[in-house]
């Protein structure tokens, strides 16, 4: 069914029910049997190709990769994320019916299936970004030096509430156009910026619009949310626009909430909220332990209250106690790291080590391109960086050596992809090449300078790989992007009748543009060059974050 900025968020995608997979291929067999000598040899050398020429128009894409047919990848390098196939080399993965229907050597192609020759390019499973204030996006970079005490000056007590349905639609857009160009497959949209129903329709519009696959958020910063959520939006939002279970795949729009994490006040007034959430089947994400937050004891009262569900994500829980991170464990839930987010603003360190130790689940996310990247690769990175930078510094303090890194570049992966589906309670869908799964699928180039040779891809993806290598991006089965271009019909565009390469990157910066024109307009130029360039101060008068 073709989906348009208006149109209701519950528009189907491919539908997650198939056919079961012919056959699998366990790791072992397939390395043993199914890897010839030449295939072994090419892991050493700069050959792989191109998927293809980059200036070939996608408006054939929109026709090669029709919605309905088949797709069959052959020769990948495949890393499953799956524990049972792990990496594959030369490997064909077949989807159809917006499924992965079979992964394999020298599959049977299906009549009239389209063909990638992928020649060792790395196919992954997409990445998923449980955090991200995708509103916000039409003021990229403005933050580049900010604190979190100026994010809470600014956005939450100034400039928030500047923003039209309009500029919510623009960021909201950008934000997945952006996400689907660089490989990010699924996107919670953290989107605290909903004052009115009119916000909230534009944020979901913006979603709807994209064809991507999100997860919608509703957040209101302006309002506690005992007041916003029940008797409020939330109900007709809900009963409007999503019809289905916040965990459905055949919708590639789903909701849920967001709030930030709760006070101190023993009587807990925000129990109307979250006795909402529970009536209504629908997780929440929090801001937790956050420096400037109340901390510990906004987690131990929702405890206390019994509202710490498994289903309940925590943002950040970077100042936690250990008794807290023991109070999260117990519960089931899992914790967000934003890792690029926590180095730069401050809500306090990412406390990657801490949430292992205690076996909480981990996602990761992006946070908002007020500041940072939205680049999941960079988070991948920032992660690892941060932790293992940490164990070095205290081994070093200690006047001992680090004989091995415990966090590992597959760790990461799997938080920036199945960490991610688990976080959404989509886990059994989404997160892995598994025959039987949606196909949320990406393909990376393996002949740049920064990628070639492949020695080890799952080391390549986190370390070596970024935008410019995402050649491909598939979601629920439909080819998003290919040869490094993104598809204008697949993205909604073909209504304007435009099949122009870039059609879909100049409808977001016009819109994007735009907003920002309008924004920058309301806050006044002083005041615009005062936040880009933030005063130096020397006094704690400017910490907005207690108050």
């Amino acid at each position: 069914m073709e989906q348009n900025p208006t149109s209701p968020a519950s528009e189907n995608a491919e539908s997650a029910s198939s056919p079961q997979p012919r056959s699998r291929v366990d790791r072992r067999s397939f390395l043993l049997g199914g890897l010839s000598a030449a295939g072994v040899a090419a892991l050493g050398v700069g050959g792989y190709a191109a998927v293809r020429s980059r200036s070939e128009d996608p408006a054939a894409y929109a026709e090669e990769f029709a919605e309905g047919r088949a797709v069959l990848f052959r020769n990948a390098t495949v890393v499953t994320g799956d524990d049972d196939l792990g990496t594959l080399y030369e490997t064909d993965v077949l989807v159809d019916d917006g499924v992965i229907q079979d992964v394999g050597h020298e599959l049977s192609r299906p009549d009239d299936a389209a063909v990638i020759e992928a020649g060792g390019a790395v196919l992954m499973a997409g990445m998923i970004d449980t955090h991200r204030h995708m509103w916000q996006s039409v003021l990229r970079g403005v933050g580049g030096d900010w604190t979190i005490s100026n994010y809470f000056q600014w956005i939450y007590e100034e400039w928030g509430e500047l923003w039209r349905p309009e500029d919510v639609y623009a960021g909201n857009y950008l934000s997945m156009v952006e996400a689907i160009d660089s490989g990010v497959t699924t996107s919670l949209d953290w989107s605290h910026g909903l004052r009115s129903p009119d916000h909230a329709d534009a944020a979901v519009d913006a979603l709807v619009a994209s064809r991507g696959r999100a997860r919608l958020a509703y957040g209101n910063i302006f309002d506690l949310p005992q007041n916003w959520v029940p008797g409020g939006d939330v109900q007709r939002l809900l009963d409007e626009r999503f019809p289905a279970a916040f965990d459905s795949v055949d919708d590639l729009v789903t909701m849920q909430l967001a709030w930030d994490g709760g006070g101190e006040d023993p009587e807990f007034p925000e129990r109307p909220a979250w006795e909402f959430a529970q009536e209504h089947g629908l997780p929440v994400t929090l801001h937790a332990g956050v420096w400037g937050y109340p901390l510990d004891i906004a987690i131990q009262n929702i405890s206390e209250n019994g509202f710490l569900h498994p289903t309940n994500t925590y943002v950040h829980a970077a100042s936690l106690q250990t008794s807290t991170y023991e109070l999260i464990a117990e519960s089931g839930g899992d914790v967000s790291i934003s890792a690029e987010s926590e180095l730069n603003a401050g809500q306090g360190y990412p406390p990657t080590g801490q949430v292992r130790e205690h076996g909480i689940p981990i996602s990761l996310s992006m946070d908002t391109s007020l500041w940072w990247s939205g680049d999941m690769f960079a988070a991948m990175r920032a992660t690892l960086n941060a932790d293992r930078g940490l164990d070095h510094m205290n081994a070093h303090e200690q006047d001992r050596t680090v004989l091995n890194n415990e966090l590992r570049t597959a760790d990461v992966l799997r938080y920036a992809t199945q960490g991610g589906a688990d976080a959404l309670e989509m886990g059994s869908d989404l997160g892995s090449i598994t025959p039987g799964k949606v196909a949320d699928l990406v393909l990376l180039r393996a002949d740049t300078a920064s990628m070639l040779p492949v020695n080890d891809p799952t080391h390549h993806i986190v370390f070596q790989a970024g935008r410019a290598e995402v050649d491909s991006v598939m979601i629920g089965g439909r080819m998003m992007k290919h040869a490094g271009r993104l598809i204008p019909a697949a993205l909604g565009l073909e209504e304007d009748g435009d099949d122009d390469a870039d059609a879909v990157l100049e409808h977001a910066r016009s819109l994007a543009e735009d907003s920002r024109d309008h924004l920058r307009e309301q806050i006044g130029e002083e005041a615009w060059e005062g936040a880009v360039n933030p005063p130096e101060y020397e006094t704690e008068e400017a910490d907005h974050s207690m108050e």
